[in-house]
């Protein structure tokens, strides 16, 4: 399984690595520490990410008028 990098994780994401990085510094994703300042991030953990920020869409209701 190849880890992702900052650069990689934010492209998946469609932001900038200072996002990803933010993300890491608040422990809101998870990552993988690999001494100093490297981190690197698991594929799937990216699509979890993803999936756990998804909003359903809701139907609207038509209206009726008089």
């Amino acid at each position: 399984m190849k880890l992702l990098t900052v650069e990689e994780a934010a492209e998946r994401l469609g932001t900038g690595e200072r996002y990803v990085r933010r993300l890491v510094a608040e422990n809101r994703i998870e990552f993988v520490k690999l001494g100093g300042t490297k981190v690197r991030f698991e594929p799937d953990v990216i699509e979890a990410f993803i999936a756990a920020g998804r909003v359903p869409a809701r139907p609207r209701q038509l209206r009726l008028s008089s």
